[in-house]
C-alpha cells in the first residue's frame, strides 16, 4: 500500500497552512503527494447553474466532469454514515503518487503527525499519543515520547516524512 500520513490536530491550529507549504516542498524534493481532506461540513465542488451541477442533482449517482487540465469524480454517498480513508485512497491512481497526505481523519489507524500551537486553546496534555503517532509538530519545544518537529521548520517536516515513507530527494 502507497505510504499514508496524516495531520491531525484541534481545529484551527494549522493543518491547512502546514499543508499549504509542505506539499510544494515535498514536490521540489521530487515527491509526488496526494492529498485527501476530511471537512465536517456539506461541501460541493460544483456550483449551481453549471451543466454537470444540474445533471448531478437530477439524480446522477456517480459524476465525473473532466477537461483536458483534469477530472473529478462526484459520488453521492447519502446513505454514508462513516467516511472509510481507506476506501477513499483505494479512488486514487497511486501509479501517479509517492505517497498520501491526509488532512484530518484523526481517530483513523494511521500514521500521524500532530500538530500542537502554544495558545491554540489546549494544553499540551490533551494530545493523544496513541500507537499511530509517529511525531508531533510543535511552535514552541517540548518533550514527548515521540519526535517533536518544529511546526515552523518545513523542509524538517518534509524529510521526516520522506523518511519515513523510505523516499529520497
Amino acid at each position: 500500500m502507497i505510504p499514508l500520513f496524516a495531520i491531525a490536530a484541534w481545529s484551527g491550529t494549522g493543518k491547512t497552512t502546514l499543508l499549504k507549504k509542505l506539499i510544494p516542498e515535498l514536490c521540489s524534493r521530487g515527491v509526488r503527494p496526494g492529498l485527501i481532506k476530511h471537512t465536517h461540513h456539506d461541501m460541493d465542488i460544483d456550483k449551481p447553474g453549471k451543466d454537470s451541477y444540474e445533471l448531478r442533482k437530477a439524480g446522477a449517482a456517480q459524476t465525473l466532469v473532466a477537461s483536458s487540465q483534469r477530472w473529478a469524480l462526484m459520488t453521492e454517498t447519502p446513505d454514508e454514515e462513516e467516511l472509510d480513508l481507506f476506501y477513499l485512497v483505494s479512488r486514487m491512481d497511486v501509479t501517479r503518487l509517492d505517497l498520501v497526505l491526509v488532512e484530518g481523519f484523526k481517530h483513523e489507524a494511521v500514521p500521524k503527525i500532530l500538530l500542537w500551537r502554544q495558545g491554540c486553546g489546549h494544553e499540551l496534555h490533551e494530545l493523544t499519543l496513541d500507537e499511530h503517532v509517529i511525531a508531533v509538530a510543535s511552535d514552541i519545544p517540548v518533550t514527548l515520547s515521540v519526535p517533536v518537529l518544529d511546526l515552523n521548520n518545513v523542509e524538517q517536516i518534509a524529510a521526516f516524512i520522506m523518511n519515513k515513507a523510505g523516499l529520497t530527494a
